[in-house]
């Protein structure tokens, strides 16, 4: 891969491990909002104009449909196929590659013109500024003190840093998400797995932030299951730690046909997650999840990418789950690529740590913080699998989010496939949860069939 580093301080970038811990200074905080945005992208174009200067991403309209396309009119300034290929390989993941060589006929990557669309509320960037000058990380990094519930380092000095932004970055606050998990075997046959989900951040539980109880807690979740019948009413529940070197995630699940709750400390590292058919870790729901402690992180710059950005056709109401779902691949046609800066983090299993994953690397939205694509590497260095997280701007909510997210299986030809377009109200962030919603007797009230 030919990595194009974009400033001068990204050579030092490159360099950096996760040894340093320190904070930014004054000084270099105030170029939020001046050189760089309110949360630490680069505001400029490039040079050649094609990705553009940040305007202030998407302006917030209250009540208004997110999942509305309003680039329906755009079409693709050029397809990437297999054809033509090598003109675009300095802009692709090895995971992405891999797609192409694998499937050659079928795979192809629509890009379109770039649009800065992220954005996030005024409160979230004064958080990030004061993050800058107070957030450090935890000892061997396993954690952030003095931070204050979104971007602790927004002019990040390592990989870990990176992740960890990707990690508490801002979702809206509290959202309720109604989505299909799908498991697509090799022929294409899939049956869709349909879960209810909340996450809620406390500082924006209905009865308040409590200073002694939500003091170490980044967010709270559940996870239900609606279908299939043999597994309707399983219910995953986790409360997520800032520090986690003084205290781990905590996590507990609720078996319908056991009718028990119990406490689930495996909900974490590389047990697959739930209801995957073994497709994905439990640490690459939203890309990337948990405890950074296995790996070794190296911050290797910036980039020019190709990345998953304003992707509206994967959430369309109209569209079935079957027209998008194929075997090998989703159908290209719904997605939509465009060229965006992005810091690459790449974390090394270190030595004596066990994980299904030797090396993973990781390319990160410099707007919003999101990871766009992530290469995972088996124990014998070999590319095993490649994931995408397909994202837009909720304008209801002020917050970019994923609107699906697919992790390849290169070996096997299966992949899994997160999708909404089939779902009676797919995301909701006007939901009002209460702390004692994220209680093991609520997990019970839950499941019940």
């Amino acid at each position: 891969m030919n990595i194009k580093t974009l400033t001068t301080s990204a050579l030092v970038l490159a360099m950096a491990s996760t040894t340093a811990w320190a904070k930014v200074s004054q000084q270099e905080a105030s170029k939020l909002g001046t050189e760089l945005t309110n949360n630490g992208a680069q505001k400029e174009a490039n040079a050649s104009g094609t990705i553009p200067s940040y305007l202030g991403g998407l302006e917030q309209v209250t009540g208004a449909d997110p999942l509305v396309n309003i680039y329906a009119d755009e079409k693709p300034l050029f397809t990437i196929t297999s054809a033509n290929l090598d003109q675009y390989k300095d802009k692709l993941s090895d995971g992405q590659l891999a797609l192409f060589a694998k499937y050659p006929d079928t795979y192809k990557m629509p890009i379109y013109q770039t649009h800065r669309t992220a954005s996030f509320p005024k409160n979230i960037y004064d958080k990030a500024k004061k993050n800058a000058v107070n957030t450090e990380l935890a000892a061997g990094g396993n954690g952030m003190i003095n931070f204050d519930e979104t971007i602790p380092f927004a002019i990040p000095k390592n990989g870990l840093e990176v992740i960890w932004n990707h990690v508490s970055r801002y979702r809206g606050g509290s959202v309720e998400r109604n989505v299909a998990q799908i498991p697509v075997q090799r022929n294409g046959n899939f049956t869709a797995v349909k879960m209810r989900a909340q996450l809620t951040a406390p500082q924006y539980l209905k009865d308040g932030y409590d200073a002694e109880d939500d003091k170490n807690i980044l967010f709270y979740f559940t996870q239900s299951v609606k279908s299939p019948a043999r597994l309707t009413g399983n219910v995953l529940l986790v409360h997520e730690t800032i520090d986690q070197v003084n205290q781990p995630r905590m996590a507990w699940a609720y078996n319908a046909g056991q009718r028990r709750v119990r406490r689930a400390p495996q909900v974490a590292y590389d047990a697959p997650s739930q209801a995957s058919e073994g497709l994905r870790t439990s640490d690459q729901v939203d890309m990337y999840n948990g405890a950074p402690n296995k790996y070794d992180w190296k911050l290797l710059g910036k980039q020019e990418m190709y990345i998953p950005y304003n992707s509206y056709k994967l959430s369309d109401a109209n569209a079935k789950y079957s027209e998008i779902v194929q075997a090998g691949h989703i159908n290209q046609d719904y997605t939509r690529y465009e060229l965006h800066r992005v810091w690459k983090v790449e974390a090394t299993l270190k030595d004596g740590e066990r994980h299904v994953y030797g090396k993973r690397t990781f390319y990160v939205d410099e707007d919003s913080w999101q990871i766009a694509l992530a290469d995972q590497y088996d124990n014998r260095g070999q590319l095993w699998r490649a994931s995408e997280g397909h994202a837009l701007q909720f304008v209801d909510a002020n917050a970019p989010w994923y609107v699906s997210v697919t992790n390849y299986d290169l070996f096997s030809g299966r992949y899994l496939v997160e999708l909404n377009n089939e779902e009676a109200k797919p995301f909701n962030f006007d939901s009002k949860v209460k702390r004692k919603d994220f209680t093991a007797s609520a997990l019970r009230r839950a499941g019940k069939r």
